[in-house]
């Protein structure tokens, strides 16, 4: 089961380099953090996700990490980082960091150590060959660069050396068993990095490539499982309130490996991708035509059908409700702002449905005022990802509050377009996304029926019909067209309404058994 913490937790993504920036030299940094707690917990969010802090040389933004125990010092000290910690405490917000147990950066002194020709204790901490001109038939690989005579097995990019976990089907003689003492080595050494900073006032972690890590484990049932389990049977020992959320995209397998959580992301295709960004047709993909076609469901007008994400996504719901939570975001740091092709009043729509699912929702950081993706160069690896990572807006002073260094000096560039949304703005507007996004995080943390647990029934998901479901005893009702929907109601979900709006975007009545959703509306009934 999940931490029990979870049932009325709302997540905030912070990708640290870009949030607030307290010593001018134009990155964030954990002071920033800790100077916008207060307006973190005002949003309604009281947990964080810190994208990574941990010392890199950045060339993928710090998922190429050099020294796990120690943090960048970019973004301040590890003390900086504890402080961090307990303020966040204080106001009832708990913190996440981000693990990275997949790979390490090239940089890392396990890699230095393994490069070695003479044997030491991390010459199996990576994958290698036998020999300096054997590659690793069927996965990517890295010859020439070492003392060491073999190549190296790669996680992603050419700077992240894969961690040696084993394989689950051993077919080369270089290969060792996931079970081998050099894969449970590693094992013990993730282990050991999670105790530093759970001992230290984190409160978990969101896990990198979660499926990663045992190789030629096709069905991840087995070999990857195995270690996430055993992973979990440390954190119930040793620290039972932990919580940990996975990139796998698949929950059935991810919550029965021991998380508590794991995201719906957008593969291809895959359900989530078609709510906001329908990549399934290609039309919100960033190497596509804009002006292709889209059906994303919360898009007005775009002919989108929210079967398309109820198929699958009702599927895991039903296999996993008494293992763990599906977590739901508005994007991250990996991809589009849902701003990329969702105007203000279909962005409201979006939350509102996504806030209002079971399980543990994410806000990525600027999503709440609509920030724009930019269009800007790579940096550190991001390509196409960077322009979902530029400096939160807070106002409409230099660099819109983010830093105070001069605006070459910045991580990135700020939005320079009149329209820019910026926090003070949004503030000032009752009718603006910020405060809608407020009023919906203060409805859920009211409403029991509306957090993690609480069971969901749709009612009505047929086209050209509002979207009808059922948390306990709220219904609530999404019509993301542009001309007013209607269906009449079970007569046992008719005799349990009493008809009392206590949400509402736009106009949603209930008359004779029917209920009529005006044009882009939304409400919750109790």
């Amino acid at each position: 089961m999940a931490a029990k913490w979870l049932k009325d937790t709302v997540f905030y993504e912070i990708y640290p380099q870009s949030f607030k920036d307290t010593n001018g030299d134009g990155i964030g940094d954990f002071n920033g953090i800790i100077e916008k707690l207060d307006y973190i917990k005002g949003l309604g969010c009281n947990a964080l996700w810190i994208n990574p802090c941990y010392d890199s040389p950045f060339k993928d933004a710090g998922y190429d990490v050099r020294d796990y125990k120690k943090v960048a010092p970019r973004y301040g000290t590890n003390e900086d980082l504890f402080r961090l910690f307990e303020e966040a405490h204080k106001r009832g917000i708990r913190v996440l960091l981000d693990l990275v147990p997949g790979h390490t950066s090239e940089e890392h002194a396990w890699f230095r150590e393994s490069q070695k020709a003479e044997r030491n204790e991390y010459s199996d901490r990576y994958i290698w060959t036998d020999f300096c001109f054997q590659g690793a038939p069927g996965f990517p690989y890295v010859g020439g660069e070492s003392e060491r005579s073999g190549c190296y097995v790669l996680n992603f990019f050419k700077c992240q050396p894969a961690l040696n976990y084993g394989f689950y089907r051993v077919t080369e003689p270089w290969q060792k068993s996931f079970r081998s003492p050099a894969a449970m080595a590693t094992r013990e050494a993730i282990k050991d990095i999670m105790r530093f900073w759970l001992s230290h006032g984190c409160d978990g972690f969101r896990v990198d490539m979660a499926a990663s890590l045992v190789k030629n484990d096709d069905d991840r049932k087995t070999g990857t499982s195995t270690v996430w389990r055993d992973i979990r049977r440390m954190l119930d020992l040793e620290f039972p309130d932990a919580a940990i959320v996975a990139e796998w995209s698949n929950p059935p397998l991810a919550l029965r490996a021991g998380y508590d959580m794991d995201f719906c992301l957008n593969e291809p295709g895959g359900c989530y991708s078609t709510l906001m960004r329908d990549y399934a047709n290609y039309g919100g993909f960033i190497n596509s035509n804009r002006n292709a076609e889209d059906h994303s469901y919360f898009k007005k007008d775009a002919g989108g059908d929210i079967n398309r994400f109820l198929d699958e996504y009702l599927s895991w719901y039903e296999d996993t409700r008494d293992l763990g939570y599906i977590s739901m975001l508005t994007c991250n740091h990996d991809t589009l702002r849902p701003s990329y092709n969702l105007a203000p009043r279909e962005l409201k729509l979006a939350y509102a449905f996504l806030f209002t699912l079971p399980g543990v929702p994410f806000l990525y950081y600027g999503d709440e005022i609509g920030m724009k993706y930019l269009d800007v160069p790579t940096k550190e690896g991001g390509y196409f990802r960077t322009g979902s990572r530029t400096p939160m807006q807070w106002d409409d002073s230099a660099n819109h509050g983010f830093s105070a260094a001069q605006a070459s000096d910045l991580y990135l560039p700020v939005d320079l377009s009149p329209d820019a949304p910026t926090v003070a703005s949004q503030e000032a507007d009752p009718d603006s996304l910020l405060h809608t996004v407020r009023a919906l995080l203060a409805l859920r943390h009211s409403e029991e029926d509306l957090q993690a647990d609480a069971v969901l029934q749709v009612i009505c998901s047929e086209k050209d019909r509002p979207l009808v479901y059922r948390r306990g005893s709220l219904l609530c009702v999404v019509n993301p067209s542009g001309r007013s929907l209607e269906t009449a109601l079970p007569a046992d979900v008719c005799g349990k309404l009493k008809g009392e709006v206590i949400f509402s975007i736009g106009e949603v009545t209930v008359e004779n058994g029917r209920i009529c959703a005006g044009a882009q509306g939304f409400a919750v009934m109790r």
